[in-house]
């Protein structure tokens, strides 16, 4: 029977035919059994604490006519499948969700989201690799290595791709925020000493800075926000720093929660650190423009050498061959 169906797909498919069929088959059996396997029971108590949330909900809407605070939003669709989508690890969860916060992705699902985007290009480049090897296959004769990598290649790139995304995101937002913070601790020492206190001028320069630098902006703009909500205002700060992720950023935070704690002025404290901003920015620059020559080197070998020794040698190395044909006759 092995040796039929060997026969049969052999002349249509190749000499891996029954091998690429198998494969076809395990992918659609995979994704027709993944819904059953994903599908999580409703444990008993959690049914009964929603129906007990929907009645408190129902009574509260027919004895309190006031305006929600909310909008009632629908139901996500992925949701039935967080416990595969998202990790069950707290630490790891957090680790992922600080990375897409880092990369500007706040919502609430980015991590279901993400683990989403990883899963989806990874089959659908998977079935792409797989139809990428049949035409192969079908055209000429390929080696089983060769057909291998052919259908793994677009794979690992469609589950790769998310995570190269988020982490050039996350070095993008890191730049800009560390370009824009020197400006914005100018912008904030000139309000605090046109007496403004610390919490407007957080307001004042998420403001001022957006047009240029809407990351660092977004971010003075949750202190803000978090502030006037009643955080308390060290938690706020260090929170930010763990958003932003930049050294500088966590170096101001430790600067104004000591200058609180000392009772120093903020002033002179934003004064000084703002100074050194300003000649750390410097000496970023100063150290690009240092490495710029050895960059170059390669580039003027490559673009220079070759040209130069063609106008040299080359008339020289023409007469001489001119010289070996005429001798040769």
């Amino acid at each position: 029977m092995l040796d039929f169906f060997t026969a049969i797909f052999g002349e249509q498919l190749g000499p891996f035919g029954p091998l690429i069929l198998m494969g076809v088959l395990g992918v659609v059996l995979m994704l027709i059994a993944a819904p059953a396997l994903l599908k999580k029971r409703n444990d008993p108590l959690d049914r009964l604490r929603a129906q007990v949330r929907g009645e408190t909900q129902a009574h509260d809407a027919k004895n309190s006519k006031k305006t929600r605070l909310r909008d009632v939003q629908k139901k996500d669709k992925l949701e039935k499948y967080a416990g595969f989508l998202e990790p069950q690890d707290e630490e790891e969860y957090s680790a992922v969700q600080l990375k897409l916060i880092q990369a500007g992705y706040r919502g609430k699902n980015a991590v279901r989201m993400y683990h989403f985007a990883q899963f989806a290009l990874g089959l659908g480049l998977l079935a792409f690799g797989m139809i990428l090897a049949l035409i192969k296959s079908g055209n000429a004769e390929v080696t089983t290595q060769s057909m291998i990598l052919t259908v793994l290649i677009p794979a690992a790139i469609g589950y790769m791709a998310p995570k190269y995304w988020i982490t050039r995101r996350v070095e993008t937002r890191k730049e800009e925020i560390t370009n824009g913070f020197p400006d914005s601790l100018d912008l904030m020492l000139v309000c605090v000493e046109a007496g403004q206190s610390l919490d407007q001028s957080i307001v004042r320069v998420a403001r001022e800075i957006r047009a240029g630098f809407p990351a660092l902006a977004d971010e003075f703009e949750i202190v803000s926000y978090e502030i006037k909500a009643g955080k308390d205002k060290i938690n706020v700060l260090r929170d930010m720093a763990d958003r932003a992720g930049v050294a500088d950023v966590a170096s101001f935070v430790t600067v104004l929660i000591q200058s609180q704690a000392f009772g120093t002025s903020i002033a002179d404290a934003l004064r000084i650190y703002a100074n050194e901003m300003r000649d750390k920015r410097v000496m970023r620059a100063e150290e690009k423009a240092n490495t710029l020559p050895t960059k170059m080197t390669l580039a003027t070998m490559m673009l220079t050498v070759p040209p130069l020794l063609i106008i040299l040698i080359g008339p020289s190395v023409y007469d001489i061959s001119v010289l070996l044909g005429s001798s040769s006759f």
